[in-house]
């Protein structure tokens, strides 16, 4: 049996197993989110974005499309390495911890896709929103996409299992001392393969005494990648404007 004891995210995103089970990712939706996102600040042409916790840089990549100059940044090696076949004079990608300032500033720093709240030692979140704070320019915008957490644990499926290449992933989902938990097991060639996903169930509430900590201002709250009103029942996502 394989089962990690470093932080679940340094070793679960750094295997292929983890980009298998989410390889079915809708990239048009994630698309239409950058298309709207990237209208509403106004960033302007040719304009600075760093994508913090970037993964394989999906984002990164069609924001790069799009006219800006995009840096992505994530600890994950595997991933970094993978990005890095897409650089191009506008578009680089680089091993960095979140918690940590990136050395150059920007336009808009954007961590997308509930890639935020991972860590054991919760200071690392507020550290994260005050690095963030010292990315952006003067004129820069801060967003940070997160599940809606309320939304999320009404709808909760405990259990199920998923098969992708042949692999039955199983999958079961709590909430557990404020964490959203997700347990995966799965056997490959009759080893058993253990992993875990946890999120701090971070409220709107909870980011707000975050932000306030930091020192950033929070402008805008949406509900969905359309950008539409946040409702904390009906949401599925919370996404937040800041500088």
């Amino acid at each position: 049996m394989t089962k990690s004891t470093e932080q679940w995210y340094a070793s679960w995103f750094d295997t292929p197993y983890y980009h298998i089970l989410y390889k079915d990712r809708d990239y048009s939706e994630a698309q239409i989110f950058m298309d709207n996102l990237t209208n509403y600040l106004n960033i302007p042409e040719g304009g600075k974005i760093l994508d913090l916790a970037c993964g394989k840089g999906r984002h990164s990549i069609y924001l790069n499309t799009l006219g800006y100059n995009v840096t992505g940044i994530d600890l994950s090696e595997q991933s970094i390495n993978h990005a890095k076949q897409f650089e191009n004079n506008t578009l680089k990608f680089e091993v960095h911890d979140m918690t940590k300032p990136y050395p150059e500033t920007f336009d808009a720093v954007f961590n997308l896709f509930t890639s935020f709240g991972y860590f054991d030692n919760e200071i690392c979140n507020l550290k994260t929103i005050e690095s963030i704070k010292q990315e952006l320019n003067a004129t820069g915008f801060g967003v940070i996409d997160f599940m809606n957490v309320d939304y999320v644990v009404e709808n909760l499926v405990s259990e199920d299992v998923k098969t992708v290449d042949g692999i039955n992933f199983h999958q079961k989902r709590s909430v557990k001392n404020g964490y959203i938990v997700k347990d995966i097991s799965f056997k490959i060639d009759d080893q058993q393969f253990e992993y875990q996903e946890r999120v701090k169930a971070l409220t709107l509430n909870d980011f707000k005494d975050l932000f306030e900590k930091a020192g950033v201002y929070l402008l805008d709250i949406f509900g969905d990648y359309n950008l539409q009103k946040y409702h904390s029942k009906t949401s599925e996502r919370l996404i937040m404007v800041f500088k």
